[in-house]
């Protein structure tokens, strides 16, 4: 099997970041959580952040300014209506129907548009509806972690990621690939 991380390999940008900054059109309350999000964005691509603080931010970014699951899922469908022209189409036509698709994102988010994706096969964070918050995060060494409870003991025949946050993930594929801009580089 094949394992793509999403953000930034099949998806040009961070697509948690891009909702957020859809969402601020019908919530001002957003603008108020830009400094913060940019801040953590900034932190967790130097590897500057733990998984816990992260898991906080995003449980007091929900709390704050989402209200239900509908509303939630409506903006993410009228999100993709706007924003599907930054999926890598090129990138996607790899991916094969056992294939496994790894986000630190939202599961709503991708599942959404799992049918453009090529595989409905997604280890994502899971977010308690009822609560408003994070159940679980599959972020940095959490996404193996995520990755195991599905897949058990499976490997991975070759990695897509654009970071190398996903060492975790690296460790146990047999080909490792860097995507940066389309362009995809081995490493491994």
């Amino acid at each position: 099997m094949n394992v793509f991380d999403f953000d930034n390999t099949l998806y040009h940008g961070e697509s948690s970041v891009d909702l957020a900054l859809f969402m601020m059109r019908n919530n001002r309350r957003i603008i108020l959580w830009l400094p913060k999000i940019f801040y953590g964005l900034f932190r967790y691509k130097l590897c500057l952040i733990s998984r816990e603080r992260t898991e906080e931010l995003i449980n007091a970014f929900m709390q704050d300014v989402l209200h239900d699951k509908e509303e939630v899922l409506g903006i993410t469908r009228t999100f993709w209506e706007k924003h599907s022209r930054k999926l890598d189409k090129a990138m996607i036509s790899r991916i094969q129907k056992e294939d496994v698709i790894v986000s630190a994102g939202p599961s709503f988010l991708l599942e959404a548009i799992s049918d453009r994706l090529g595989t409905h096969n997604l280890v994502c964070s899971e977010v308690d509806f009822e609560r408003m918050c994070v159940a679980r995060l599959c972020f940095r060494s959490n996404k193996l972690k995520r990755f195991r409870e599905v897949y058990g003991d499976e490997g991975i025949e070759r990695l897509y990621t654009d970071s190398y946050n996903d060492r975790a993930l690296m460790d146990i594929s047999e080909q490792v690939y860097i995507v940066k801009k389309g362009r995809i580089k081995r490493i491994r």
